[in-house]
Formats: C-alpha cells, sequence, structure tokens
C-alpha cells in the first residue's frame, strides 16, 4: 500500500495535466484522475514493467476518457441524432480518424521512441523530466522525441499516399 502511495504522490499530478488537456475540464480531469488510480490500484498485479508506471498510467486515463466519452453518448444521443453532418462536423470528423490514425502508428512505434514521444506529447513533460525518467540527459530526450516524431511523420504520410492511391479511380 506504502509502494502505491508514492506512484500516486510521483504520479498523479502528470496523470491529471494528460486528462486536462483531453477533456478541457477541470472538474472532469479531477475526476477520472480519480478513477485512473482507483483502476491501477485494482489492477496494480497486471503493469508488467515494459513501460514507465506514469505511462501506464496515462494509458488507464485515455481509457477513462473513453468510456466516460461512451457513457455521455449514451445518455444524450437525442442531442446529436440530429445534427446536420455540416462542413464543421466532417472536419472534426477526418481530424479524429487522423488522430486515431496517429494512435495505431505510436502503438507500433519502437521504444523508446513511443514512451518519449507520449511523455512529452500526452503527459506534457519537460525534456528535462524525460531526461531524468530514463536517466538519460536532456539532449538525448530532445533527439529521441524529434526523431520519434519525425519516424511517426513518415509513417502516417506512407499510410496517406497508399490510401490516396486506392481512391484513384484505375483506368
Amino acid at each position: 500500500m506504502e509502494q502505491f502511495d508514492e506512484i500516486y504522490q510521483r504520479s498523479a499530478r502528470q496523470v491529471y495535466r494528460f486528462l486536462l488537456r483531453l477533456t478541457g475540464s477541470e472538474d472532469l480531469a479531477e475526476e477520472l484522475t480519480a478513477e485512473t488510480f482507483y483502476q491501477a490500484f485494482l489492477h496494480i498485479g497486471r503493469f508488467r514493467g515494459e513501460c514507465s508506471i506514469e505511462t501506464w498510467l496515462c494509458q488507464i486515463a485515455k481509457n477513462a476518457f473513453y468510456r466516460e466519452v461512451r457513457r455521455r453518448k449514451r445518455m444524450l444521443p437525442e442531442l446529436t441524432a440530429d445534427l446536420p453532418a455540416g462542413e464543421e462536423e466532417l472536419q472534426r470528423l477526418e481530424e479524429r480518424q487522423t488522430a486515431l490514425e496517429i494512435h495505431r502508428l505510436l502503438h507500433r512505434m519502437e521504444e523508446p521512441y513511443r514512451e518519449v514521444f507520449e511523455l512529452r506529447v500526452f503527459g506534457e513533460l519537460q525534456f528535462r523530466e524525460i531526461a531524468a525518467i530514463f536517466g538519460k540527459s536532456e539532449s538525448w530526450a530532445k533527439m529521441t522525441y524529434y526523431r520519434g516524431r519525425a519516424k511517426l511523420a513518415r509513417q502516417l504520410e506512407l499510410r496517406t499516399e497508399v490510401q490516396e492511391d486506392h481512391e484513384k479511380p484505375s483506368k
């Protein structure tokens, strides 16, 4: 139990910031942070140590966020059913599909690029904080992040080109 308290003390702020960025709501971020640590406490035996505890907690937080989004959609389907699919809605759908594709590619990215990218983007950590987590230099953290970001951009660009080739009418 004391170990879990230490994990909470060390990681709660990062998880909260991650959720605040996802939700845009302080209240919801607080609620989901509590849910995240509750789920982590229940399932701490499943943590295999293949990533940092903070990355594992942010994954739990992301899942809690998605569950909350689904729950809200079920509670208010009448509010979303009659909305016209205007230009703005189509843009949001495209952005969501792109974000989903980025998450798929990120999931397949090799370490340490994936973890550094997630800590920087989703965890909003500074490079010095990332470096401290890995026991490396700040320049290592920066280089790893930028290389990972470049790999992700190349993979996304290649997938987009393949999709465009499939959408072209055959002659």
